[in-house]
């Protein structure tokens, strides 16, 4: 007997003023963490344009075969919006309110394997929605506990294919022009492993308190300078105007 792929209607539409969204907590104290970390890198190296969204478990929606479908990616860049962020308060429709997003992320927690969901029918799985229905470039899948990421990439195909990490580990993400990898440390009192962007170059984007440290290190490195050649003028007689 013949099987048949079975279709799918997409509609994009807004999402009802009465629809009720799910209100799940979020799964544990370091998601907000891991979410707020990758949004303040991009911000502060400019490359957060004024248009674009980072959400953080907000709904993303799509209505499928009639019924809206809603998923909560734990942190996802959407490069551009074209209405007021007044009108994407409570969730967000691609191609009727931008964009569609450049990349998804999640942050396992639990061992029932939502993340990697293949379910076709209502409500489908993760998996299969940013595949085949918002159909998103990129979509990444991070065990804090052990450092491990999994990065997929739509293919000509349009089906998820693991990508292999680059020398330094990373994976190059073309519609944001940067590196995303996994760095080692801590930040707000949390030791552990944290997801982190790159540039083309290799520059590691800083947090607002790394940028901190940096200053301070260079004006102590000035200061030292500053210091020598002062020692040095007195040396030779010199008298330095400070």
């Amino acid at each position: 007997m013949l099987t048949t792929s079975p279709t799918y209607t997409v509609a994009w539409e807004k999402l009802p003023d009465d629809f009720v969204l799910p209100d799940d907590p979020v799964d544990n104290i370091n998601q907000p963490a891991l979410a707020a970390a990758l949004t303040e890198s991009l911000q502060l190296a400019e490359k957060l344009p004024e248009t674009a969204l980072t959400p953080t478990n907000y709904g993303i929606c799509a209505t499928v075969n009639g019924k809206i479908v809603v998923k909560a990616p734990d942190w996802a860049f959407i490069p551009n919006i074209t209405v007021s962020r007044a009108e994407v308060f409570r969730s967000y429709t691609p191609r009727l309110q931008g964009e569609i997003p450049a990349i998804a992320l999640e942050f396992l927690s639990d061992t029932d394997g939502t993340e990697y969901s293949v379910k076709e029918t209502y409500p489908p799985g993760k998996f299969f929605f940013y595949e085949q229905i918002l159909q998103i470039p990129n979509y990444g899948i991070f065990e804090p506990e052990t450092g491990a990421l999994e990065l997929y990439r739509l293919s000509e195909t349009k089906r998820y294919k693991l990508e292999p990490v680059n020398e330094q580990s990373r994976f190059w993400i073309p519609e944001m022009q940067l590196f995303l990898g996994v760095w080692k440390g801590t930040r707000e009192n949390r030791q552990g492993y944290w997801l982190r962007w790159w540039d083309e170059q290799g520059n590691l984007l800083l947090w607002g308190t790394e940028r901190v440290d940096q200053e301070r290190q260079r004006a102590e490195e000035e200061r030292q300078r500053a210091e020598r050649l002062a020692a040095q003028l007195r040396a030779a007689g010199i008298e330095p105007n400070l």
